[in-house]
């Protein structure tokens, strides 16, 4: 039988995608071996940190200092804000945050970068965000203080650490909290005065 015109074609054209699958299979079989992809590995993004460095005018950071668990009027706490146009320290009383003293002070954009940036390298945001119960900080450390460390965007907290000077309540917070609380100190001129009103 003479084969002519196509026909004769259609055995090679077959030995071709035969021989197209089984090289695909070794590149497939090669890379499940030897764990190669084809993509890269994003590395982790800290959103905290990314936060923490933006310096558009919605960014904020706060700082949250808790007292001891004690007596409604015995009971202390103070904020610390700072934003690229603001800086503010509030001082409350009891456990429904009644204010007792606010102190507002202006700031500007590259000011609060030179903040960030210092607290970027003090790990302000090193740790991770504990869930459930382990996150639970109501009447923890209750002879010692709480420290909160927050990054906000138009007063909402992207990502909060915290942690207190129990030492069997380390918190999520993988840094030196006197390193921390030191630099949202000395934004407020004042601090000593207006803090040892809450002996805090």
């Amino acid at each position: 039988m003479n084969r002519s015109g196509p026909q004769r074609f259609i055995p090679i054209i077959l030995i071709i995608i035969v021989v197209v699958v089984a090289i695909a299979a070794l590149i497939s079989l090669g890379r499940s071996i030897f764990g190669g992809s084809g993509e890269e590995k994003v590395p982790d993004v800290n959103v905290g940190q990314q936060s923490l460095l933006n310096t558009a005018i919605d960014r904020s950071v706060r700082l949250t200092v808790r007292g001891p668990i004690v007596a409604n009027e015995d009971f202390h706490s103070y904020t610390i804000t700072a934003s690229p146009t603001a800086r503010n320290m509030t001082i409350y009383n009891g456990y429904l945050d009644e204010q007792v003293e606010s102190k507002d002070l202006p700031n500007n954009t590259r000011a609060y970068e030179q903040f960030v940036f210092a607290l970027d390298r003090a790990n302000m945001m090193k740790g991770s965000v504990p869930t459930g119960e382990t996150n639970d900080r109501r009447g923890l450390c209750a002879t010692g203080r709480v420290y909160e460390y927050e990054v906000l965007q138009a007063s909402n907290s992207i990502k909060k650490l915290w942690t207190t000077t129990c030492s069997g309540s380390k918190g999520s917070l993988d840094a030196s909290n006197q390193q921390l609380l030191r630099l949202f100190q000395v934004q407020i001129p004042e601090f000593s005065t207006l803090a040892r009103k809450v002996k805090l």
